[in-house]
């Protein structure tokens, strides 16, 4: 990408700019599948036959917020397809939350279909085969994640569902107004980028939580996890979560259950959350934040820190600080 690339800047949160403006027309085709590829997912891509004749216009902006990638696409009419020759065992964890901006794009992943208009969303997964036919000139902004990192907010086994996503929904318009905000924002310092980072995921899992599929519907879920996280510095059992939303205390580990995940295990994962994000934000002592988010001693939050994380909650820290 390089060889097109006009403008960058820092490996953390600095934007990037690969445009094909001065690139040889005879060039470009090839030069764009590059851009394609390697700023979203590995892909074959073509001109689209009777665009108009001009020399064809693409510019990717892209913005690294820690392990996550924030890319503006512009395209005039193309044609791309990701067959499964494409995908390769690291594209495997790969999730985009795209957003249309303007113009229209047929989208297929899977067996599924859709057709993007200005404001709708979709979330596609490097796993999957996809196609996609832009007619027009077009705009998206995508925010290329990893599943792994969403099991960290979501747990494990979570769905986004088969329904299109509607961008008129609050937890769409949230996220979307949330990535115009981290689009337009200058240079972070490190912990910036990290809380930064964290609430881009946990509005991406509200997306999710608000969309997916869940029993008893999602709305229930939803507002078991919010009381949960009112309640994290306190005393919270199955009983008092089902007393709470007015129901029994098998329909809360149903809740939980379709996920792969327990009540137990989601408080586990969400108090640890908020202990990471008080490690990025200061320096109170190890000890004590783990005394804060119900954790017995410093020994047994590191082992479910690194279990969670993968890293120690002082390297973590050290991490941050370098």
């Amino acid at each position: 990408m390089t060889a097109v690339c006009t403008a960058s800047g820092t490996e953390e949160s600095g934007p990037e700019e690969y445009s094909l403006a001065g690139v040889a027309e005879g060039d470009r085709e090839e030069l764009w599948e590059q851009v394609v590829s390697e700023s979203h997912a590995p892909m074959r891509l073509r001109f689209a036959a009777g665009r108009p004749p001009r020399p064809f216009h693409g510019v990717v902006r892209r913005r690294r917020i820690g392990d996550l990638e924030l890319v503006d696409c512009e395209s005039d009419p193309c044609d791309g397809v990701r067959p499964r020759s494409r995908i390769g065992s690291a594209d495997d964890d790969l999730v985009g939350v795209l957003v249309t901006r303007s113009g229209g794009e047929l989208m297929m992943q899977g067996e599924n279909g859709r057709q993007l208009r200005p404001g709708d969303l979709l979330v596609w997964e490097g796993r999957l085969p996809a196609r996609f036919s832009v007619r027009g000139r077009f705009a998206k902004r995508t925010l290329i994640t990893r599943r792994s990192a969403l099991d960290e907010v979501l747990g494990r086994g979570w769905s986004i569902g088969d329904r299109p996503l509607d961008g008129a929904e609050p937890a769409a318009r949230l996220l979307v107004a949330y990535l115009d905000l981290l689009a337009g924002s200058g240079e972070l310092p490190p912990s910036a980028v990290a809380a930064a980072r964290n609430a881009t995921l946990e509005l991406v899992a509200g997306l999710v939580r608000a969309t997916g599929d869940a029993p008893h519907g999602p709305g229930l879920r939803a507002a078991m996890e919010a009381w949960i996280d009112r309640h994290l510095g306190e005393e919270i059992t199955p009983a008092a979560i089902a007393a709470a939303h007015g129901v029994s205390v098998r329909t809360v580990y149903r809740a939980f259950e379709s996920s792969g995940d327990t009540v137990g295990a989601h408080i586990r994962g969400r108090r640890l959350l908020r202990a990471r994000a008080e490690l990025a934000a200061g320096s109170v002592p190890v000890a004590l934040i783990a005394r804060n988010w119900g954790f017995s001693d410093s020994s047994h939050f590191s082992r479910a820190f690194r279990a969670r994380f993968g890293t120690s909650p002082s390297a973590y820290r050290a991490a941050l600080r370098r």
